[in-house]
């Protein structure tokens, strides 16, 4: 490990909505480990080394408990939940996490996903034939990024899409903030609405991932009210946000690279490889976090029990002697080992739905648009800060 004279700020914003932020260059020359300084002065470890990263993600020394006093928080707004119960899912450690996680492994399968692309395809071909019957221009994220991934994880789950605007509005001022009482209040808000939700499936039950959390429950017991509401509430706002920032940050990324663009429209079967290929070039979830447990040494250093541990998504995809000429976009690499979804135990439940939803999405999209361009000049439409889920604010296009 080696160290910069000065420590670098971390989270930063990118000055390219598809590339790290420059200020992190220093820390991709001292790999795989470096120190970084959070907004409070803390300074944590920061993972940037591929083959480091994957060892620690898999290592159960390092804890996902953000109610520990000693867990790291990247943004001020987020201590507004340190105090709260642990989280379903993220804040649980094994043995606790592995039942939890067993439980929705059926719900997430392959087998599962497979038999939902065609209702996933009839979505998008209705927002697209909406969105052209308008005529151009468009506004991609709400027109078409937004929806697609809203309207699938509540088929999914069995929630109303006639709420979506409550529960994508609570989703971004939990995830943005700006302040710790937004986060709170949405939080409170998501959590009250999912209650009331499981509360009437018990009376009426329906079809979905949470009928079924629900029924199991009344047959056999397992997670408590509570509980139920966590991990719906963590499905929810998860299976919706990533993916549609990866439509919207996937599908200006193309825009910006026409030759990668027309590759795909040439050859649809390399949409499979694109997929992952964005999702290591993206890397839109920029941040995992731990804490260890106890010392851990690994390449030379040594992570004391109590010290922070971030892991930089965008940096570990980006690792040099993982990846060949690893800022250039190239669908004949493999990509597939990439981190965009985690490692180890809290690896993302849901990859297998946001790859078919992310394959159908763009793949149809640059299919029935063969003309589809920016309708704005390229730095100005906005993007999303540093400190939060990486994605467009706006997209507009037309064709």
């Amino acid at each position: 490990m080696t160290t910069t004279d000065e420590t670098v700020t971390f989270p930063q914003n990118r000055s390219c909505p598809y590339h790290p932020p420059t200020a992190y260059d220093p820390l991709r020359e001292d790999g795989p480990l470096s120190r970084v300084t959070l907004w409070d002065g803390r300074e944590v470890w920061l993972v940037t080394g591929h083959p480091t990263a994957r060892a620690l993600l898999a290592d159960q020394r390092l804890s996902t408990d953000s109610t520990r006093p000693d867990f790291p928080i990247p943004v001020e707004r987020a201590q507004a939940l340190r105090s709260r119960r642990r989280t379903a899912l993220l804040g649980w450690d094994d043995p606790e996490h592995n039942v939890q996680r067993r439980m929705l492994i059926p719900s997430f399968s392959l087998k599962r996903t497979d038999g939902m692309r065609p209702r996933i395809q009839a979505t998008v071909d209705r927002l697209l034939d909406s969105m052209e019957a308008a005529g151009p221009p468009a506004e991609l994220v709400s027109a078409f990024a937004l929806p697609v991934p809203s309207i699938v994880i509540c088929d999914l789950l069995g929630v109303p899409y006639e709420d979506h605007d409550f529960f994508e509005e609570q989703s971004r001022r939990l995830l943005r903030g700006p302040t710790g009482d937004d986060i709170e209040d949405a939080l409170a808000r998501l959590e009250g609405y999912i209650g009331d939700l499981i509360d009437g499936k018990r009376a009426r039950p329906g079809e979905g991932v949470l009928d079924d959390l629900v029924a199991r429950q009344a047959r056999e017991g397992g997670p408590d009210r509570e509980e139920l509401v966590q991990l719906a509430t963590i499905l929810l706002v998860a299976g919706h946000e990533t993916t549609a920032n990866m439509i919207s940050l996937g599908t200006y990324t193309l825009l910006r690279h026409p030759e990668r663009m027309a590759q795909l429209r040439a050859d649809p079967a390399l949409l499979p490889t694109a997929v992952e290929e964005l999702l290591r070039f993206l890397s839109i979830a920029d941040g995992m976090l731990r804490v260890a447990r106890e010392d851990v040494e690994i390449d030379g250093a040594v992570i004391r029990a109590g010290d922070g541990v971030v892991f930089s998504t965008s940096l570990i995809n980006r690792d040099g002697s993982v990846y060949a000429d690893p800022d250039a976009l190239d669908w004949e690499r493999t990509a597939r080992h990439h981190v965009a979804f985690g490692f180890g135990i809290h690896q993302c439940l849901g990859q297998n739905l946001a790859r078919a939803e992310l394959e159908i999405a763009l793949g149809t999209l640059l299919r029935r648009l063969p003309g589809l361009r920016l309708a704005a000049a390229a730095e100005e439409i906005p993007f999303k800060p540093g400190d939060t889920i990486q994605g467009m604010l706006e997209l507009p296009v037309t064709w």
